[in-house]
């Protein structure tokens, strides 16, 4: 007869505690915690159901203390930033109620790096007004973590339904690891507003998911930041990292930005969101000193009147990482326009000491008017903010 699993032994232990010893030990629990965490009491019941479905637990026999207790046995608190904090990107937020006309609220995604190099999704609000200026909302308390809907029954290629813990801000909410491909992390959520041909809007991303022996590419899909689907994409191009769609269809196909080779940036196609069987055509290949290592997308292309603007990464000498950008045709985004000869952003003073030194990294930005507002990643170990113009960039292209 094989011995009962650790999680059985740890529910036995607290079982056998009488009614009182089991309610000291939850009121210590609730005085360390209880002002640290929102509602820790539904966090404590619902992992409690999910432990009694696992060990096959009869609730019914188990008073209310000690299935919080329970509960409470089988959390704990992870800095899900400890080690970094990196490569964010940007999209208009769900609710532009109540502003002027000049400002626009938006919703920015960080990749966060905790105990055991685990990347997860983190999320702030803003404000960003004329002239690059803008504001933080401050996080209400410690972040939550998205739950799913189902977590059990999952198959590899399953999507997963997630939703925000009730009562949480976007703000205090992350996205961890939920499933096997997911194992080591959630890395480089790279969203835009995608607009579809009804002329609704959703927000999409394109992340890498990585189990801790492999990599595949996975969509985030979300329309209002509350719920949100986590989907892995197929086909050959799915194996490869750095992909990034562009926000509406060109020609009738939807298009992304990715990376095959490590090195150059292709031009994807596809009929469907999920399938992404094309191998690519080449667009940009490193051209000037400050690329030859490698070079890549930092986010979706971003529309305007001369064609569709890309921001791109390039990894030079010493490995460092410098932004520059490029112009496709608005119509045929496979010609390329113009591209900028010299970086628009790079690592320089104390921007390049960190958790990885001299790097600068986007996952995208976004367009207020003619003002870009870009966040960074400074040397995976904190974001800062540039801004330009669109026709100073264009001007810089040659």
């Amino acid at each position: 007869m094989s011995e009962p699993s650790r999680a059985a032994q740890l529910v036995a232990d607290i079982l056998r505690l009488d009614e009182d010893q089991a309610e000291v030990e939850l009121d210590l629990v609730w005085k360390d915690f209880s002002e640290r965490h929102w509602q820790i009491g539904r966090i404590f019941d619902d992992r409690f159901a999910e432990i009694a479905e696992d060990l096959d637990l009869d609730a019914k026999q188990i008073s209310p203390v000690k299935r919080r207790l329970i509960g409470a046995y089988f959390c704990h608190e992870y800095s899900y930033a400890a080690a970094a904090l990196m490569n964010p990107s940007v999209v208009p937020h769900p609710d532009q109620s109540g502003l002027d006309p000049q400002q626009q609220r938006f919703v920015m995604s960080m990749r966060a790096v905790g105990e055991g190099h685990i990347s997860s999704v983190a999320f702030r609000e803003g404000i960003i007004g004329p002239d690059g200026d803008f504001s933080l909302w401050p996080q209400s308390g410690p972040a939550m973590a998205a739950v799913p809907d189902d977590r059990h029954h999952l198959e590899p290629e399953d999507a997963t339904l997630v939703h925000r813990q009730p009562g949480s801000a976007i703000s205090n909410s992350v996205l961890f690891p939920m499933t096997e491909a997911q194992r080591n992390g959630l890395e480089d959520l790279r969203l835009v507003q995608f607009v579809h041909d009804d002329g609704s809007k959703e927000f999409l991303g394109t992340y890498t998911a990585y189990s801790g022996q492999a990599i595949r590419s996975e969509l985030l899909r979300t329309r209002d930041f509350t719920s949100f689907c986590l989907e892995p994409l197929t086909g050959r191009a799915a194996r490869n990292k750095g992909m990034a769609l562009f926000p509406r269809k060109v020609g009738g196909r939807y298009l992304m930005i990715g990376r095959q080779d490590g090195k150059n940036i292709t031009l994807l196609s596809s009929d469907t969101l999920t399938d992404w069987d094309d191998e690519g055509r080449p667009l940009l290949s490193p051209a000037f000193p400050w690329e030859f290592v490698q070079m890549g997308n930092c986010g979706s292309p971003i529309e305007c009147d001369a064609g569709w603007v890309v921001l791109t990464h390039g990894v030079g000498a010493m490995r460092k990482y410098s932004l520059g950008a490029a112009l496709l045709d608005r119509d045929d985004p496979s010609r390329v326009l113009g591209r900028t000869a010299c970086p628009i952003l790079t690592a320089a003073e104390s921007d390049r000491e960190g958790y990885v030194p001299n790097v600068v990294y986007t996952c995208g930005a976004l367009t207020v008017g003619d003002e870009l507002f870009i966040p960074y990643g400074i040397s995976d170990s904190a974001i800062g903010f540039a801004t330009a113009t669109v026709p100073d960039l264009l001007s810089l292209m040659v």
